[in-house]
């Protein structure tokens, strides 16, 4: 009888979800997959998988769960087992459960444009809606230093005029870890004036954060120094486009032929809003096929409707949330209503400047606090 009793208690106490925290996976190097995980396991038992850094999951206390045994790279019967014993449930089903929840991801993985709702019968969430505790991106801007041709008003120089050191930085890079971010990209100013890049971008990565570089790619096209930033392990790239530029166009070809994910950049403006077709054609024509367009003004807006479309037809993705030139007209917010965009800045990503204040965004000159001198919990309240 007191058996009995013993597991009527056990039907009846509460889960304790798993401890909160953030757990990491990164597919071995003979995967040609070559894909990451990021779970942030919340208080509540309830999570959010990222995969990529780019495709994000909500997920309840069960899924979390499955997360967090895929994450960990238990087997299915590891997890089945584990799943049937804290929730009830018969191991079999757990089995079937779990393992069509790995084939949804990996569904994810291999194929990102799917969306998770409509294929895979992921529940939607509004994004960005409810509380998250901590943003998916940190933008950090290295340096408002440019090279000698840019011109003056490229960068806020006037804002900023002290740059952080390494070791301030590898601070920051670390506090971006321990709250959960897992993604890290680089820009400035042009970062790859810093020549302790490299060095950031391996402490990064050593830190388990996918990173990437914002840059104007000139030296790019100097093999030894790209081969030097592949070597540090730099997920992915985006050249801010200066169309005409002999070498940015030699540095779009080495680093396609280097097989890193590119995206091209290109502002649509007085000079270039003629040409935006036959640029479009060109880059398409090197094996570019992401593309980020913006425009210096309203003006151009039908242009920028038109190269959008065209990007599609020539099988471009559209990124359009990265810090880059005019980042607040790009397609994504031109197209809709102002009541219906999505409010990014300050929630899915953050930036920080060369002395670490932290903006919501680039260009919203709002000072939320500074990331090397404040805890964190000023900063993300």
């Amino acid at each position: 009888m007191a058996n009995f009793f013993s597991k009527l208690r056990t039907l009846f106490t509460p889960i304790h979800p798993l401890p909160a925290g953030n757990y990491h996976y990164k597919s071995p190097a003979n995967d040609p997959r070559n894909y990451r995980l990021h779970l942030r396991l919340e208080e509540d038992g309830s999570g959010i998988l990222i995969i990529n850094a780019a495709t994000i999951l909500h997920l309840n206390h069960t899924a979390a769960e499955y997360a967090y045994n895929l994450v960990m790279n238990k087997s299915v019967n590891e997890a089945a087992s584990q799943m049937a014993q804290r929730y009830h449930v018969d191991e079999s089903q757990a089995r079937k459960d779990y393992q069509s929840f790995i084939d949804r991801i990996q569904t994810l993985i291999e194929t990102p444009d799917l969306d998770p709702v409509t294929f895979l019968d992921f529940e939607r969430k509004i994004p960005l809606s409810g509380h998250i505790t901590a943003p998916y991106r940190l933008d950090c801007a290295i340096t408002y230093r440019l090279p000698e041709s840019a011109a003056a008003s490229a960068a806020p120089v006037d804002r900023v005029r002290q740059e952080m050191s390494t070791s301030e930085w590898k601070t920051i890079l670390d506090k971006a870890k321990l709250a959960g971010i897992p993604h890290i990209v680089f820009t400035g100013g042009e970062p790859t004036l810093r020549e302790d890049l490299p060095e950031l971008i391996a402490y990064a990565e050593a830190n388990d954060l996918v990173t990437g570089v914002l840059s104007d790619g000139m030296r790019f096209a100097d093999a030894p120094y790209l081969d030097r930033l592949l070597n540090t392990g730099l997920d992915h790239t985006m050249i801010l486009l200066q169309p005409d530029q002999d070498r940015a166009w030699e540095a779009i070809g080495k680093t396609i032929a280097a097989d890193i994910f590119l995206a091209v950049h290109l502002t649509i403006d007085e000079q270039t809003a003629g040409k935006v077709s036959n640029l479009l054609h060109r880059l398409a024509d090197l094996g570019v096929r992401a593309v980020s367009l913006s425009i210096n003004n309203r003006e151009h807006l039908a242009v920028l409707q038109s190269a959008t479309q065209l990007a599609a037809t020539l099988g471009m993705q559209l990124v359009w949330d990265l810090p880059v030139p005019y980042s607040a007209n790009h397609p994504v917010a031109l197209e809709v209503e102002e009541h219906e965009r999505t409010q990014g800045a300050g929630r899915a990503w953050l930036y920080i400047e060369p002395d670490g204040d932290v903006l919501p965004a680039q260009g919203i000159n709002r000072v939320l606090g500074n990331m090397l001198t404040d805890p964190w919990d000023k900063i993300w309240p």
